[in-house]
C-alpha cells in the first residue's frame, strides 16, 4: 500500500521551531518530487514548498521563504520541512505529497497524499 505518514506537528510558541516528517512506503520513493502543504480552516489548500526528486532544487512560497527549510533523504524514504520563527498565521494542518509532474504548486498534480499533521502557533 501506498503510505505517505506525516508527523511532529504540535503547539508551539510564535516565534519558535518544528521539524515536520514525512516518511513514505509503498512506491518508488526516490523518482518523486514531494510538497508539503497545509490548509487552515475556512481557507483552500496551499503550497507551502516542494524539492526535487535529488534534493538538489527547493521551491519555497513566499509566506516561508527564509524561515522553513525543506530536504529528503532518499535512503530513508523521507522528506523533512525545518520550521523557524514561527508565526500564528502558520497554524494549519501540515500534509505531504508525492508528484511525478512538473506543475508543483498545483494539489491536483500530486498522485499520493499523507494524513496531515496539526501545527498550532499560539501563546
Amino acid at each position: 500500500d501506498v503510505q505517505l505518514q506525516a508527523s511532529g506537528g504540535g503547539l508551539v510558541q510564535p516565534g519558535g521551531s518544528l521539524r515536520l516528517s514525512c516518511a513514505a512506503s509503498g512506491f518508488p520513493f526516490d523518482d518523486y518530487a514531494i510538497g508539503w502543504f497545509r490548509q487552515a480552516p475556512g481557507k483552500e489548500r496551499e503550497g507551502v514548498s516542494v524539492i526535487s526528486v535529488s534534493g538538489e532544487r527547493t521551491f519555497y512560497a513566499h509566506s516561508v521563504k527564509g524561515r522553513f527549510t525543506i530536504s529528503r533523504d532518499n535512503s530513508k524514504n523521507t522528506v523533512y520541512l525545518q520550521m523557524n520563527s514561527l508565526k500564528p498565521e502558520d497554524t494549519a494542518v501540515y500534509y505531504c505529497a508525492a508528484t511525478l509532474q512538473s506543475a508543483i504548486w498545483n494539489p491536483s498534480s500530486y498522485e499520493h497524499w499523507g494524513q496531515g499533521t496539526q501545527v498550532t502557533v499560539s501563546s
